[in-house]
């Protein structure tokens, strides 16, 4: 990316041959111009290269916002979204399906992006009905836990990722190595312009008859001004009609914490030095024809960075583009582009070093010229129109999947839409029922908090995927009242059975029941899209947590560890602490358990088995730690084997064998709780292993919804929503209780999430 903020106010139209493309409509994402940033000027840049290369190819701008009253855009910019809102993105992906979007090519930096480690384009991506090229401005060598969970995520979402050196896709696989099969290079892109001897622009900038060295960038002290000022006594002795020109704005940030007073430490530096008369400070935001006006003046381009970590530089494109000697210290990008004899390297922080290069090269106009003639042939295949070919070529080769893939996207396509019906006829005013006859509510058997704290997640997840479907925020908000409701101060527990008359049946709800409630809350807290909602659940787990101490049972620390995982990724670090004592415990468990036929946490099978990997998996996502990550895949993988009938279809621990010790499971009753929780941590050894055969088996497990069972029998009700309460040795349940239901439609909820046009479904 640029190293300093441009706006692209008037990018030319490129001059090449036009391309046939199969592409008829493009969207770029990224921040653009008048915004203020590198991202933006690029994102300008690609998108007119692109559509300058292929007939009849329409491109459209998603713009990031980064302030409530956006930016003056023109009519390229279709769709905007506020980088902070999580609901936009969910809704500019559904404006994208719906004009028919080839192909998205977004640009990627964590910082113009919401939530944690810019999460929340991860929302966007998981929405699109088109496959994503993902251009990486930067490549983290060492990557923090959130920007490792969002890169892995982003990296199963891309069709293709590019990179911008070879340098940056080396530190790319080495860090992400599930990238291996997606990665290529596509260089920075830059201006095709002639070489120039600058004499005009030098005179428009009031630099006639003075040797300019140039450094451009937002002013910070990681750029290494000062080795460049302190080298000028030195260059000025030698060439006393030098100017070293320093352009850009100081960095926002830095003005933030200390306003212009690094600026004023570097002016009061060359003062002191005497060299005042040398040196040129242009605080200003620059657009690209200034820069390069800038550019074509100056005689030598100075990039004297500190860190050796970056992979791509967009002004030294720039400046080897136009044909500028460049002197720059060895920081990775440098080192690829100024090989071979196209630049000098000095070593970091070598003042004496970079006077004695640039008064070489002011003093002899002849090795100069070479080194400008070398640059400027050097960078002919990095020009934009060029780069526009490559992007187009890459694009057209992304869309045109084999037959192979063709059929796996027809049937990522016929996924059921999401409905309502039967979850708004099962809820009244004071939450949802819990069972049935056949379709009918049966009241006689009331409410309780286990249903209800399913229903909130199931709507909070829900609503993520259908953001303006107020009917979810409506049923949420009932659903989160009952479980307020259901919190029993006096005891630290929540009651979970309640009479259709509104009264308790108990004061204190079974262990799993509490486990599950705090899981409820944690996932409110993180994923709904109400903040007033979200601030009620922060609220009910301050006051509920400690019900987690007396908790026992191996399905209850699950649930919790799920919540406290929640929590933890909406960035509530204190959640930390207790979600690692609960992964120790089910560790301990398993480790005691585990003998060669048996791989399990305890002696027993029961219901909804699968939480417990997943919020093992999630642990060792969340912690970090790969002892709780190989402990959750060895016991799924474990669970998923005993879970296959003959012929491979999955066939979920039937209740009939619920208790027994360490006994084959019963193939009936087959009950959807155990698909959902299935489901949900396949996908979770999927994140955190990049194995597509666990997203295998979460469309596997889907299936049994769908006649994918052993009695090739359909359970699920996509019309309205509901679902059969399972399957037993004489054929379906037809009663359609909350628990089914909604394990239904939070399984139905996970796979549109993970759902992709491309064949692929991605975490």
């Amino acid at each position: 990316m640029f190293d300093s903020t441009i706006i692209n106010q008037a990018t030319r139209a490129p001059s090449f041959p036009l391309a046939i493309s199969r592409l008829g409509k493009i969207a770029f994402v990224g921040s653009f111009p008048p915004r203020r940033c590198g991202v933006a000027t690029f994102t300008a840049d690609l998108s007119t290269a692109v559509g300058g290369a292929a007939r009849d190819v329409a491109c459209e701008i998603v713009a990031l916002n980064d302030r409530p009253t956006g930016h003056a855009y023109d009519d390229q910019v279709t769709v905007e979204i506020a980088q902070n809102d999580p609901a936009d993105y969910i809704a500019a992906a559904h404006a994208l399906n719906a004009a028919d979007v080839d192909i998205v090519s977004l640009q990627h930096e964590f910082g113009i992006f919401g939530g944690a480690a810019g999460e929340h384009i991860l929302r966007f991506c998981a929405e699109l009905r088109c496959p994503i090229v993902t251009t990486l401005h930067t490549v983290l060598e060492r990557p923090s836990a959130d920007q490792r969970r969002v890169m892995d995520r982003l990296i199963a979402l891309s069709a293709k990722l590019v990179v911008m050196s070879q340098k940056g896709r080396e530190v790319l696989l080495r860090v992400f190595p599930a990238a291996s099969s997606k990665v290529c290079v596509i260089a920075h892109g830059a201006p095709d312009r002639p070489l120039s001897d600058g004499v005009a622009a030098k005179r428009r900038l009031d630099l006639a008859g003075r040797e300019v060295a140039l450094t451009f960038g937002l002013l910070s002290p990681n750029k290494g001004i000062e080795s460049v000022i302190e080298a000028l006594p030195a260059i000025a002795a030698a060439r006393p009609n030098v100017m070293y020109v320093v352009l850009g704005a100081t960095h926002p940030h830095l003005v933030e914490h200390e306003g212009e007073a690094y600026r004023a430490r570097l002016a009061g530096l060359a003062a002191e030095l005497g060299v005042a008369k040398n040196i040129r400070f242009v605080d200003a935001f620059v657009d690209s024809d200034l820069l390069i006006e800038y550019l074509t003046a100056a005689d030598i381009y100075v990039t004297p960075y500190l860190h050796e970590a970056q992979v791509t530089s967009g002004t030294l494109a720039y400046a080897l583009a136009l044909g500028k000697p460049v002197v720059s210290t060895p920081y990775w990008h440098a080192q690829e582009a100024l090989a071979n004899g196209v630049g000098v390297l000095v070593d970091f922080g070598a003042s004496k070093r970079f006077g004695e290069a640039i008064t070489r090269l002011l003093s002899d106009h002849e090795v100069r010229q070479a080194l400008a003639r070398r640059a400027h042939h050097a960078s002919r295949d990095a020009t934009w129109p060029r780069i526009g070919e490559r992007y187009l070529e890459l694009m057209n080769k992304v869309i045109a999947e084999p037959p192979e893939r063709a059929l796996e996207t027809k049937r990522a396509r016929a996924l059921p839409a999401v409905t309502l019906r039967w979850l708004e006829r099962m809820t009244d005013d004071c939450g949802i029922l819990q069972h049935t006859r056949f379709n009918v509510p049966d009241r006689n058997h009331g409410y309780c908090v286990d249903d209800n704290a399913r229903a909130l997640i199931a709507t909070v997840r829900l609503a993520m995927l259908q953001p303006a479907n107020t009917r979810l925020a409506d049923l949420a908000s009932r659903y989160a009242a009952f479980v307020e409701h259901a919190w029993n101060p006096d005891r630290w527990a929540f009651r979970n059975f309640m009479g259709y008359d509104r009264r308790w049946l108990e004061d204190v709800g079974s262990q799993d029941s509490v486990g599950r409630t705090l899981w409820s809350i944690g996932e409110t807290a993180r994923f709904a899209l109400d903040p007033e909602l979200r601030g009620w659940a922060l609220d009910l787990w301050g006051r509920a947590a400690p019900a987690a101490q007396a908790l026992t049972s191996s399905r209850a620390l699950a649930f919790t560890a799920l919540g406290q995982h929640a929590l933890l990724m909406a960035g509530h670090a204190d959640a930390r602490h207790e979600l690692d004592r609960v992964a120790r415990e089910l560790l301990r468990r398993f480790n005691e358990g585990c003998c060669d036929t048996w791989n399990w946490f305890e002696d027993v099978l029961g219901y909804d088995n699968a939480r417990v990997p997943e919020a093992m998996l999630r642990a060792g996502e969340a912690l970090r730690d790969q002892g709780l990550i190989d402990a959750g895949l060895s016991a799924l993988d474990w669970l998923r084997s005993i879970q296959t009938h003959s012929g491979g279809r999955f066939a979920p621990v039937g209740a009939e064998s619920f208790g027994r010790t360490r006994t084959r499971p019963a193939l009936f009753d087959q009950q959807p709780i155990e698909v959902c929780a299935t489901v949900d941590a396949c996908w979770a050894a999927f994140d955190v292993s990049g194995d597509r055969a666990w997203a295998e088996e979460a469309e596997r497990a889907f299936a049994w919804f769908f006649g994918g069972n052993v009695l090739s029998m359909p359970v699920a009700l996509p019309e309205t929503g509901g679902s059969f309460d399972g399957l037993t040795r004489t054929g379906v349940n037809r009663n359609q209780g909350a628990e089914s239901g909604l394990s239904y439609l939070m399984a139905l909820c996970a796979m549109h999430a993970r759902q992709r046009v491309s064949g692929q479904t991605l975490g």
